[in-house]
């Protein structure tokens, strides 16, 4: 990782990836509130790298959700059950003697589907096994960048239709599984709703366009057939997932793990599977893509 320069922040330092698509931060304690000026640091540091990593942050659950507040306010998480006595976190578990496919293998942006989906995600890891378990993210701004200006101005006026039924509905992904899962699913018709947005998102921050689609959860482009749709559809989808786009974090014990889902897919790598994994998860609130 390559170290920004020592100007760009004076409250933290920020590794950030070759890249420049994702980053370390260190130099605080996320188990406190942190400063305004801090906290703004943080943030830029977030706008400008997509996924951030706090290392060595043991957080006790009131902390993760106070940290999470800092950022901005509770997202909606449907079709999960939250642990108990907390509705706004879920414990992504699972046992050693699982073998049902690990949550998250696939690529998505989360809750794309919801009409103003979450801005954040963050999850704190409280057991890593041993083996696997990585989490691959996909740099949804530059794959839009590095498109050719003709693809750009084909692509730019197109509606993209999301919906949670492929792994959420009465008959998905979740509906038919057999194998035990600690992890409390909820399938449910309401997992069926489409909800339509702009196949090229605008991030509200940075103001940079990000190609915004994703295998899991995005099923048609307004407008066209299914035959036009999965042409096109599908070769975003091999486009963004190239590796010159990829960044994959690698879990240690008691690290936050803060993602922009406004500008990013991402997959949940198994390959641990014998060993007990454990995360806590908490997203914040976005608004309506434009």
């Amino acid at each position: 990782m390559l170290k920004e320069p020592t100007s760009a922040y004076r409250r933290i330092e920020v590794q950030p990836q070759e890249s420049g698509f994702g980053a370390e931060i260190t130099g605080l304690d996320l188990s406190r509130p942190l400063p305004a000026e801090t906290l703004s640091e943080v943030k830029a540091a977030w706008a400008a790298h997509a996924v951030v990593a706090f290392p060595d942050q043991p957080l006790s659950l009131d902390a993760l959700e106070a940290f999470t507040l800092q950022i901005g306010p509770f997202g909606e998480d449907p079709f999960i059950k939250p642990m108990p006595g907390r509705p706004n976190v879920l414990e992504l578990r699972r046992e050693p003697d699982e073998t049902a496919t690990n949550f998250g293998a696939g690529w998505h942006s989360d809750w794309s589907f919801q009409a103003a989906p979450p801005a954040a995600t963050i999850l704190r890891s409280e057991v890593v096994p041993p083996v696997g378990g990585d989490t691959l993210f996909c740099d949804a701004t530059r794959a839009w960048e590095a498109l050719s200006p003709a693809m750009q101005r084909l692509l730019m006026p197109l509606r993209a239709v999301h919906s949670a039924s492929r792994p959420y509905g009465t008959r998905g992904v979740f509906a038919r599984e057999t194998e035990k899962r600690t992890l409390q699913i909820i399938s449910s018709p309401e997992a069926e709703k489409t909800q339509v947005h702009p196949l090229v998102r605008t991030h509200p921050v940075t103001g940079r366009k990000a190609l915004w689609v994703s295998p899991v959860y995005t099923v048609g482009v307004e407008g066209l057939t299914d035959e036009e749709a999965a042409a096109i559809l599908g070769f975003c989808f091999k486009h963004l997932t190239q590796e010159r786009f990829i960044y994959r974090h690698k879990w240690r014990p008691g690290m936050v793990l803060m993602w922009d889902n406004r500008c990013t897919m991402h997959f949940a790598e198994g390959g641990y599977d014998g060993h007990l994994r454990v995360m806590h998860r908490t997203t914040v609130a976005g608004d309506t893509p434009v």
